[in-house]
């Protein structure tokens, strides 16, 4: 059985990035498509807040294995590129290919101002929580 596939012109830049580097390109949202929903899911999650919150606090990129152990359990690569994955659709991280790593960075100073503000909450909130939640002489989430 042989499987035709047509390819619709507004998938041409799509396909023929497909066929020259072998890999799919990766989804980021403009700023402007970010969306309160996609935000608030993303980091609904304690393991992709705890790794956007680490990323917002480095001063270069990191790639996916240096959060293998982002909570008490190691994560797998797989768990760990799915949750990558939620935190660039939803816009909060810019991911860029190196050889066979991707190295993300957050977004930070592309976010429009509500969805800045919104975000810089949550953070501050999660931080002030992890706060009161930690023994003493020890803070968690870092």
């Amino acid at each position: 059985m042989i499987l035709t596939y047509r390819i619709t012109e507004p998938m041409d830049d799509v396909r023929e990035n497909v066929l020259s580097s072998g890999v799919r390109p990766l989804y980021h949202p403009r700023p402007d498509e970010i969306t309160v929903q996609g935000v608030l899911y993303a980091l609904s999650d304690p393991v992709r807040l705890r790794i956007f919150l680490q990323l917002t606090a480095s001063d270069c990129t990191k790639n996916c294995t240096t959060f293998l152990n982002v909570v008490d359990e190691p994560l797998s690569k797989s768990t760990l590129s799915q949750h990558f994955k939620v935190l660039r659709e939803a816009g909060l991280i810019h991911s860029e290919r190196k050889g066979v790593e991707l190295q993300n960075r957050p977004r930070c100073g592309e976010f429009e101002k509500p969805i800045a503000a919104m975000i810089g909450g949550i953070l501050d909130a999660y931080k002030r929580e992890q706060k009161r939640s930690a023994p003493k002489g020890r803070t968690r989430g870092r």
